[in-house]
């Protein structure tokens, strides 16, 4: 396939564009300023200078599948969570593409219940996640944990609603999550959480999920 990874400069997005320029298919990373294509191209990866609050069309142009990695990093939950991801929605069945992953977060269907200083970050992923729900295409909306730093273990835990505290993961794992779902016809149309875990991770994605 022909993916497009948005918000491919960003620390998950760099993991995840780079997976792909090692794999069978073709990238294209988005990045907001034409001074990260250079590092877009050292990852393997085709870069594309595209804002998601403006016309991202050019982007999404010969595309079969979209990976939306961006984030704000709080600084524009609402005009880059919520509403870059709604465009590229948007964008996407205008295209013609069917195939969208999603990265959002853990708390995102329950943002009351989050650390206070996230909540209007986890309301705007919510509002994002239903748009992509509610759209034509076919989605699989990935929500992990608290990301961190680590070396990837390749195996995760998985659920609807996971529970306890311990539910970090490392951010390559977060990454290969990601890319693993594009082909895996179990996660069409799901919603799931993910944390660090014991089950590879295209073995976890085949078992039933309950999203």
């Amino acid at each position: 396939m022909n993916v497009l990874v948005a918000g491919s400069h960003g620390q998950v997005g760099q993991h995840a564009t780079h997976i792909l320029a090692e794999s069978d298919h073709s990238v294209r990373g988005m990045v907001r300023a034409e001074s990260q294509a250079s590092d877009i191209e050292d990852l393997g990866a085709e870069p594309v200078v595209a804002d998601l609050t403006g016309d991202v069309s050019h982007a999404v142009e010969g595309i079969d599948a979209i990976i939306f990695a961006a984030g704000s990093g709080g600084e524009d939950v609402w005009g880059v969570d919520r509403d870059g991801a709604i465009n590229l929605v948007d964008a996407a069945e205008s295209e013609g593409i069917k195939r969208f992953v999603m990265l959002s977060s853990i708390n995102a269907d329950r943002p009351e219940s989050g650390p206070e200083a996230l909540r209007e970050y986890l309301q705007a992923k919510a509002e994002a996640d239903e748009y992509l729900r509610e759209s034509d295409l076919t989605y699989t909306i990935i929500r992990p944990g608290p990301l961190t730093d680590e070396d990837g273990t390749g195996r995760i835990r998985i659920g609807a609603d996971l529970d306890g505290d311990d539910v970090d993961i490392p951010r390559e794992d977060v990454a290969r999550t990601l890319v693993a779902a594009l082909e895996a016809k179990s996660t069409y149309g799901e919603t799931f959480e993910i944390a660090a875990g014991d089950e590879p991770i295209e073995e976890a994605l085949q078992e039933p999920l309950d999203g």
